[in-house]
């Protein structure tokens, strides 16, 4: 064999190993954007993530049994604050832990309350759809009670999705007051003669 015909195998080796090399790059980067795309999809895991990621000392509360609470006498008031969320997402900014920090110093003040977190969206999407968003921004309130030590047995969650706006303009800035959670109270003895059952 000449060396022409050596060369001329080497230089086609080299330009295949190459190509080789380059599919592989190209199809590791669509795998991670595929990856990515489908956790962003994933409500529950996308938001779970980033409120760990944002807040290292946050975890998921363990599964503590939810009171049956229901009834109108639930109010809000001055010393519990609002927690309000990103658009279409029910992960915990670290202003909104602080906040909760000082909400559940609070109710721990005053273990004769009940409390009911309830959930809500702004006006954009489906009912059913803002129904289960509501519901998880209320649940990772109430886990963070929970973590905060303010007692499960105390807290139900509730969600109104978007049927109870803070706000009616249709404005991002009408929207952001919608996208809440409100932690609503009432004392134990006003709730002597409230009938129970689920809290939906």
């Amino acid at each position: 064999m000449s060396v022409f015909h050596m060369l001329g195998g080497y230089m086609h080796l080299k330009r295949s190993l190459t190509i080789v090399l380059m599919l592989a790059v190209v199809c590791g980067g669509l795998s991670s954007c595929s990856t990515a795309k489908k956790r962003k999809k994933l409500g529950v895991g996308a938001d779970a993530a980033a409120t760990e990621a944002a807040n290292p000392a946050y975890t998921p509360a363990v599964d503590v049994t939810e009171a049956s609470i229901r009834g109108s006498e639930f109010t809000t008031t001055p010393e519990l604050a609002t927690i309000y969320f990103e658009y279409d997402s029910y992960a915990l900014k670290d202003e909104a832990l602080e906040a909760l920090k000082k909400n559940a110093a609070y109710l721990k003040d005053h273990k004769d309350l009940e409390v009911l977190v309830a959930g809500h969206c702004d006006q954009r999407g489906t009912i059913e759809y803002n129904l289960s968003l509501g519901q998880n921004r209320a649940k990772g309130v109430r886990e963070y009670y929970i973590r905060l030590g303010v007692p499960g047995k105390s807290v139900a969650t509730i969600s109104y999705g978007k049927e109870s706006p803070a706000c009616a303009e249709m404005t991002e800035d009408c929207w952001s007051k919608n996208r809440r959670a409100e932690t609503r109270v009432r004392s134990r003895t006003a709730s002597a003669g409230a009938p129970t059952g689920d809290t939906q």
